[in-house]
């Protein structure tokens, strides 16, 4: 038995170390294509050994018989969000060619849909897997509203680190880890911050037109965390009146997740 763990433990750091490797391939044929700053590198690089530790730690604790068909596919996006990341780093020198900066992050959001697919169809659902999606499409969230920012304004920044807000204050007020409900207009909410963001990134409206879009996404995001911040506190208040089994209660996940 323990020789077959420690051939688990091995295909997960095999699976997790080729990620590490593809991105970084993508770096060197991103420096080849636009020749790359030290900014881009330096930045595509800390995101690729990150995200490689990070991973890792969480598979080998997860206790997966193996890493399966879904965590590829989401571990192919984040390899994208990695290659966004390294252009929106660069693009403080100069402007990444919009053609590949699209392309890859209309990949990266198209992607967003099929890991879930495939974790259902194939019956590899996992908390691990879930929280792997939802930290891929919060960072590349964040990094787009990061690039959207310097031609639209700072305050595109809100629409980027909401998410993370929201966890930490969770670390203040735990009633805000509780369950949430499937949502699909959570969901509907969730993918529209990714499109209105890179619309407005890729320059195709006016600047007028750029604004409304990115104003209407922050609003239907302040909207959808506001509704499910009063859900937790009702159900909350409910809860403290009404104490419920603690074997049933379990940890929010705020995205559409799998």
């Amino acid at each position: 038995m323990a020789l077959n763990h420690t051939y688990d433990v091995r295909l997960l750091q095999q699976e997790t170390t080729v990620g590490a490797g593809v991105q970084v391939l993508l770096l060197a044929l991103l420096g080849a294509v636009i020749g790359m700053g030290t900014a881009g590198w330096l930045t595509g690089l800390a995101f690729a050994l990150g995200t490689w530790a990070v991973l890792t730690r969480a598979v080998l604790r997860s206790r997966l018989p193996s890493f399966g068909p879904a965590n590829r596919v989401t571990l192919g996006r984040s390899i994208l969000v990695g290659g966004v990341t390294a252009l929106v780093a660069d693009s403080f020198e100069s402007a990444p060619p919009v053609t590949l900066f699209v392309g890859l992050t209309a990949v990266a959001l198209i992607l967003d849909g099929v890991d879930g697919k495939v974790a259902r169809r194939t019956g590899t659902a996992t908390a691990l897997g879930a929280r792997f999606d939802m930290e891929v499409d919060a960072f590349l969230i964040l990094v787009l509203s990061v690039y959207v920012s310097m031609s639209l304004g700072p305050w595109v920044l809100l629409i980027g680190t909401m998410r993370y807000v929201f966890v930490a204050a969770a670390r203040l007020l735990p009633w805000l880890n509780g369950q949430l409900p499937p949502s699909t207009a959570r969901k509907a909410v969730a993918a529209f911050q990714g499109i209105a963001l890179l619309v407005a990134a890729s320059g195709l409206l006016p600047h007028g037109a750029a604004v409304g879009l990115i104003a209407l996404a922050l609003g239907s995001l302040v909207w959808s965390f506001g509704r499910d911040v009063r859900w937790l506190r009702i159900t909350h208040d409910r809860s403290v009146r009404e104490p419920a089994d603690p074997a049933v209660r379990k940890p929010a996940e705020l995205s559409a997740g799998r």
